[in-house]
């Protein structure tokens, strides 16, 4: 199969022939259809986040399975899935708990006495997030794929597979936001949108999105934004503050700057939630007030929007085909997987929500 390559950090992916395993007992093999070219990719490609290499990179994939191992029953060939870096094993703490998106037990991957999943010219190539889906097939662990309709577009369940999941979640599950709230969020890529939409979706009575491109913030309108703050043009605290009385209920910062972080802190009123769903850079440190904790502020973090994504996923198709989420304005292209390179490089300049790569 073909598949994007990450070799060394800050240099273009290189489209490689690349053998996948035979599945096993507990695996599943995935034809891919579409894959999201993700922000966070760019973070492991430029190097924010180290990774083990060479690695195939990708993770927002939807597919149509292929063949199954012997123990799996969840899904058959011919079903249409959404995969999930939160791959759960369903015995942990965490994933008892309620709390799967933490979980991070190793039998989800292969073993290292086992033959690896992804392999070049007898090379080991890591798999990336349990998934790799810049590449033509995928094989994962059974619990990193959700079952969904198979009336619903795959370019656009791709999508679900991190971003809205990501954006959406943060707002009903890590905040659980409250109808009638205010909210505020700073950046409107795939994820924030996501929170956008999330937002209108749990009934928040007014919600602002914050943005440095003028078109994006246009664009988050169509997706539930009832008031835009350029931040290249005015001071966003103090917009924000004197658009709210004071600050706002939730924020939501899904651009992962320090500068947004602490921004996203100072725009809350007192008894406030901002939630940071991007992902700062390793090793920044983010300055707080103290005294502003006295004010019953709150700052924490969300990973992947605190999913259950088996039942989340399945939710998410339904409200796009009712028409609540707003998924076709979202993808800005669809392009080949030789494209790769080019939609990375589009993320480092803010001006596109998300492209995607088509398989068929």
């Amino acid at each position: 199969m073909k598949a994007a390559v990450l070799r060394e950090v800050n240099q273009p992916l290189s489209i490689e022939d690349v053998s996948t395993a035979d599945p096993g007992p507990r695996e599943v093999l995935v034809r891919t259809a579409a894959a999201g070219v993700c922000h966070s990719d760019l973070h492991f490609q430029n190097g924010s986040y180290p990774y083990p290499l060479p690695s195939v990179l990708g993770h927002e994939s939807a597919g149509v399975v292929e063949r199954v191992g012997t123990d799996v029953h969840y899904v058959k060939p011919g079903d249409h899935v959404i995969t999930c870096l939160s791959a759960f094993c369903g015995h942990c703490e965490y994933c008892l708990t309620g709390r799967m998106v933490l979980c991070n037990e190793p039998e989800l991957s292969r073993r290292p006495h086992e033959p690896p999943r992804l392999s070049a010219g007898g090379e080991a190539i890591n798999q990336f997030l349990n998934l790799s889906s810049f590449a033509e097939t995928m094989l994962v662990h059974e619990h990193a794929v959700a079952k969904i309709r198979e009336d619903m577009p795959l370019d656009r369940a791709a999508l679900i597979g991190c971003g809205v999941t990501t954006g959406v979640g943060a707002v009903i599950h890590t905040a659980a936001i409250e109808p009638g709230s205010t909210v505020a969020v700073i950046g409107c890529g795939g994820v924030g949108l996501s929170c956008v939409n999330g937002a209108e979706i749990a009934g928040a009575s007014r919600i602002i999105a914050i943005d440095t491109v003028s078109s994006k913030l246009e664009l988050a309108r169509k997706f539930g934004a009832t008031d835009t703050v350029n931040a290249a043009e005015v001071d966003v605290i103090e917009a924000i503050r004197e658009m709210t009385d004071g600050g706002v209920h939730y924020s939501f910062e899904a651009i992962g700057l320090k500068a947004t972080t602490e921004q996203a802190f100072k725009i809350i009123r007192n008894g406030g939630t901002a939630t940071v769903i991007g992902m700062i850079p390793v090793g920044t440190m983010v300055e707080i007030h103290g005294p502003e904790f006295l004010r019953e502020k709150t700052l924490q973090g969300s990973s992947m929007g605190s999913n259950r994504f088996r039942v989340d996923m399945p939710r998410f198709v339904d409200f796009y085909l009712d028409g609540r989420l707003h998924l076709d304005d979202m993808i800005s292209g669809r392009i080949g997987l030789g494209d790769v390179n080019d939609a990375l490089q589009a993320l480092e300049t803010g001006e596109v929500a998300r492209q995607v790569i088509m398989f068929d």
